[in-house]
């Protein structure tokens, strides 16, 4: 199975993406444990955090054949390269940089750009983005997301990170959010993997209740 086909799998079953920025690569298989058991299947580590690449490594392996595992913060293409040594399947950055999408698309990765206008998604479509990040949610709003929706293809995936919290979920699903990045909500450095699960699972809940 592909990357990408993997991806897509995972996103089908809960497309509730775990932030994990701050995470310390000594609790990271814990906290993927907590994720998984509240029916998580999309884990990133941003590497802005302590030991990134130790910490997609562990993820990886502990979450082979449960989730799909990758970085957020990737800006540059060396990243992207060192994301894939790792074993990290997912590329996900705040910014449109077509030179990182189109080298995670060349090697079979699965690019998530952050996008905050049309001029924007087009681009990162076309250099090969799987998926598009609306970022940072906060500085938009559903209305904002629905305008875009209305001009993109209509199988684009959009996700709205940023401020995402449980209640918010069905302003944005409403405005035709694909699935939603989950940040400090969901983790703080330092937090215990019990924690981690219980927050998991109240978003777990908010989006099957979308779903009925």
């Amino acid at each position: 199975m592909s990357h990408l086909s993997a991806f897509d799998a995972a996103f089908a079953r809960c497309p509730l993406v775990a932030i994990l920025r701050g995470v310390q690569p000594n609790e990271v298989e814990a906290i993927g444990d907590a994720l998984i058991d509240a029916g998580f299947t999309i884990v990133e580590v941003p590497l802005n955090s302590p030991d990134p690449y130790e910490s997609i490594t562990r993820l990886s392996k502990k979450l082979e054949g449960y989730a799909a595992v990758g970085a957020g913060t990737v800006l540059t293409v060396e990243q992207v390269e060192r994301v894939e040594a790792a074993g990290g399947t997912l590329i996900i950055s705040p910014n449109a940089n077509t030179a990182v999408i189109s080298a995670a698309a060349t090697r079979g990765l699965v690019a998530m750009p952050g996008i905050a206008t049309p001029t924007e998604a087009f681009a990162a479509l076309e250099a090969g983005a799987a998926a598009l990040k609306l970022f940072p949610a906060e500085a938009a709003s559903p209305a904002v997301m629905k305008a875009m929706r209305a001009v993109l293809p209509r199988d684009v995936r959009m996700l709205p990170v940023g401020g995402i919290v449980p209640s918010v979920l069905a302003d944005w699903h409403k405005a035709g959010a694909a699935g939603y990045g989950l940040g400090s909500a969901l983790y703080v450095p330092g937090m215990d993997a019990d924690t981690v699960g219980e927050r998991a699972r109240a978003f777990v809940a908010a989006w099957n209740a979308l779903e009925k």
